[in-house]
């Protein structure tokens, strides 16, 4: 039947297939870690109060979330 070999070839094929396809998310997704990770490593560093952490993005402390005042109605 199949040798060793063989299914490390088909193994490595099918590594690829996947990587191919979820890679981006992959990278996307560690370079959202990466940033929430520094935030909260300069954050400490300072000593100061922990910054908020809203869809990847940075809030400095002092700034609130959702500022803006709509003057729409209802």
């Amino acid at each position: 039947m199949f040798g060793l070999s063989e299914l490390a070839i088909i193994l490595i094929v099918a590594i690829a297939v996947i990587a191919v396809r979820k890679g981006p998310e992959l990278a996307r997704t560690a370079g959202k870690s990466a940033r929430i990770l520094k935030a909260e490593a300069r954050a400490a560093k300072k000593g100061g109060p922990e910054p908020q952490v809203i869809q990847g993005e940075v809030l400095r402390p002092g700034t609130a979330a959702g500022t803006e005042q709509s003057h729409g109605t209802r």
